[in-house]
């Protein structure tokens, strides 16, 4: 008899099954902790746009309500950076242009993000929503106004119509986060 050398087509499909069976249980839940990334990703950026629109409002009409009724408006304009002659109330350069895109929805991330000012400009209140690409990519959306500036959270399958989220009643009417 010959000494065998190697491995023989059994053991090697026994391998094999063993590692898609592993992949099988693994792949899932690192599916699940992506999308529960994405989510809070989403709701930290609610947060950092909340925050950006006041600082807007502070340094751009300190003595009275003025919020940016866009997201272009709070960001640098080019993708290049801030203008040289410093930050506007056109250009305020408190968020990056991929948030602050001169059309809306802004895509970050897994998420599109729109800014609704209330009123004409400079507006007396905003309405800033996010919700996710895709089910796969997050199952939660967010929004928040700036009357109040509490995050808000409502889990849905199915995309919202921005147009029925861009109020403040519609937002206040989710549960805060």
């Amino acid at each position: 008899m010959r000494k065998q050398k190697g491995f023989s087509l059994i053991e090697l499909l026994i391998v094999v099954a063993i590692i898609l069976i592993i992949a099988a249980i693994a792949i899932p839940n690192l599916m699940k902790s992506k999308q529960v990334t994405n989510q809070s990703a989403g709701a930290a950026t609610v947060r950092t746009v909340v925050t950006a629109e006041h600082l807007f409002s502070d340094t751009y009409y300190p003595t009275s309500t003025g919020f940016a009724e866009a997201l272009g408006r709070l960001g640098p304009g080019v993708a290049t950076g801030c203008p040289a002659a410093g930050a506007t109330s056109t250009n305020a350069c408190l968020i990056d242009f991929t948030l602050g895109c001169a059309a809306a929805p802004c895509l970050k991330d897994a998420y599109q993000y729109t800014l609704t000012g209330i009123g004409a400009y400079p507006s007396t209140d905003f309405v800033v929503f996010a919700t996710p690409n895709s089910p796969t990519q997050g199952q939660n959306n967010y929004c928040s106004a700036g009357s109040d500036g509490v995050v808000r959270v409502k889990a849905s399958a199915a995309e919202p119509d921005p147009a029925v989220t861009a109020t403040v009643a519609n937002c206040v009417a989710y549960g805060a986060l």
